[in-house]
């Protein structure tokens, strides 16, 4: 075995979807397991055969559907859940049967009513009888963060022995602190004489918000796999987080360990499981939250913008995100601001970009966040001033039973153009008008009109896109006059092809 290789064991279709609300049916399971396969997890646990027809036949249609990763079928330590285990596996091609029973006092007394050494003989007994159907088998010590060590370490050593090649060490309950859960791991190492003839695994709960950190310090003690979920998600406040280990691992190369996980399909994946389970991600997630890769602070925005090291430990490009997000704010500085004007295709001088930032602060501290149409809105009468052609003159006649009618006058360079055309609204005749002076054959793809405020009195907000030459512009305009704002947001349009014109004959 490749000691700098940590296994990674998806649970998201086992104790993942223990979640109330997010049950999947047989068909959401199998493409998870797909993309669960693409993403270059090891083991899928696929269910707990004896639980419902349903898992049952989840686990046999996704040993069906997925041909590398191992398949694992969850069971108590009860021969008929087993026998069921095994039917549900006969089409994986790697099956494995994950079998156990709880190690702790709570567990041994309350839920079993039992005795150590029962429970050692059930335990022993389990993984024998799983054994006659698959070579894999994995033990789970239940409750084993409450587990003593001594004793945990009495059933390690005798599942072991039985044929047990994974020993799940499971914090079923999320109370160890790391350096215990380290600890409990560096025990059973040094402690079980044949614990080398088994991978150790973690199986970490977040109920106090150490699941990762747990099954980070089991790893750096000697576990070689790690049991996650997508997202985090699981019984009560969920499991170790898939994206989190992997790029922990990813990140910090001095740990000289690795996965096989292609970390560019966590994002979609993340997504993924998202949707089908309607489970949304907190925003501050790590890794794949909202705002994992989003600035705000306009002291972190001018250091991202600067160095994106700075303040991203991890390339968002890693992890399957295009890029990082400069999210404007009151908060936001100027740089942030040239920023995302400059990804607009807005150049300002700076005199221009400190009074638009004046204006831009007052519009932050009303709104909790400033979009590219708010922006537009901001610099939109200074860009047209330097616009070649600028809307001098309109006027539009137009009711019930009448003809549309739209005169316009244009200035282009200083000179003026009238046109005046009839159309089948009054837009429609206004850009009639326009086409007319321009001589060009521009072809209108996309209208949307949008209000920014409710009332009657609202600024009307104008998105447009044509064609021209088989290329593609966009146009933006905004104003209380619905009729205006359009024929404005088509003059955009059409002054960035005068531009993109120029440009190419540069």
């Amino acid at each position: 075995m490749d000691n700098n290789r940590v296994y990674i064991f998806d649970t998201t279709l086992r104790d993942g979807e223990q979640v109330p609300g997010c049950q999947l049916n047989t068909i959401e399971k199998v493409e998870v397991a797909k993309v669960l396969e693409q993403l270059g997890v090891d083991v899928i646990e696929a269910g707990f055969p004896i639980s419902s027809p349903g898992d049952f036949k989840s686990v046999v249609e996704i040993s069906k559907a997925v041909t590398w990763p191992t398949i694992c079928a969850l069971t108590r330590a009860v021969e008929k859940d087993i026998d069921v285990a095994a039917e549900s596996l006969k089409y994986a091609k790697h099956g494995r049967i994950h079998t156990g029973i709880g190690t702790s006092p709570y567990h041994i007394q309350y839920k079993l009513n039992s005795n150590p050494d029962e429970i050692l003989a059930r335990a022993v007994a389990a993984v024998k009888y799983a054994k006659k159907y698959v070579e894999d088998v994995e033990f789970y010590a239940e409750d084993a963060g409450r587990s003593d060590n001594v004793y945990l370490a009495r059933v390690i050593e005798a599942v072991i022995k039985a044929g047990a090649t994974v020993v799940n060490i499971p914090d079923t309950t999320g109370y160890c602190l790391p350096s215990e859960f380290g600890e409990k791991i560096k025990f059973l190492i040094d402690n079980v004489p044949n614990i080398h003839k088994a991978i150790i695994s973690t199986h970490c709960h977040n109920d106090l918000g150490m699941a990762t950190a747990n099954s980070i310090a089991g790893v750096m003690n000697g576990a070689r796999q790690v049991e996650v979920t997508i997202n985090g998600i699981g019984e009560r406040a969920g499991n170790t987080a898939l994206e989190e280990v992997v790029m922990i691992l990813r990140s910090h190369k001095e740990l000289n360990l690795y996965t096989n996980v292609n970390s560019k399909n966590i994002y979609k994946t993340s997504r993924l499981i998202s949707s089908l389970m309607n489970m949304p991600v907190q925003p501050n997630k790590a890794i794949v939250g909202r705002n994992a890769f989003s600035h705000s602070s306009g002291i972190h925005q001018d250091g991202v913008l600067k160095n994106r090291e700075n303040y991203e430990i991890i390339d968002p490009v890693e992890v399957g995100i295009s890029e990082s997000s400069i999210v404007l704010t009151a908060r936001s500085g100027r740089a942030a601001l040239k920023h995302r004007l400059d990804l607009l295709g807005i150049t300002l001088e700076k005199e221009k970009l400190d009074e638009v930032y004046e204006e831009f602060l007052l519009l932050a501290d009303k709104k909790k966040d400033i979009k590219e149409d708010d922006l537009l809105m901001l610099v939109g009468e200074k860009v047209k001033s330097e616009h070649r052609i600028k809307l001098d003159f309109l006027q539009v006649v137009t009711g019930k039973n009448m003809v549309p009618m739209a005169t316009i006058r244009l200035d282009i360079a200083g000179e003026k153009f009238t046109a005046t055309e009839s159309g089948n609204g009054p837009v429609d005749a206004a850009i009639k008008a326009v086409k007319c002076i321009i001589h060009r054959k521009v072809t209108l793809q996309e209208f949307l009109i949008q209000a920014i405020n409710k009332g009657s009195d609202d600024i009307g907000k104008v998105h447009m896109q044509v064609e021209y030459d088989e290329n593609i512009y966009n146009g933006f305009g905004a104003n209380t006059d619905i009729i205006t704002a359009s024929v404005e947001a088509f003059i955009d349009a059409i002054n960035k092809i005068g531009n993109a014109e120029i440009a190419a004959a540069k």
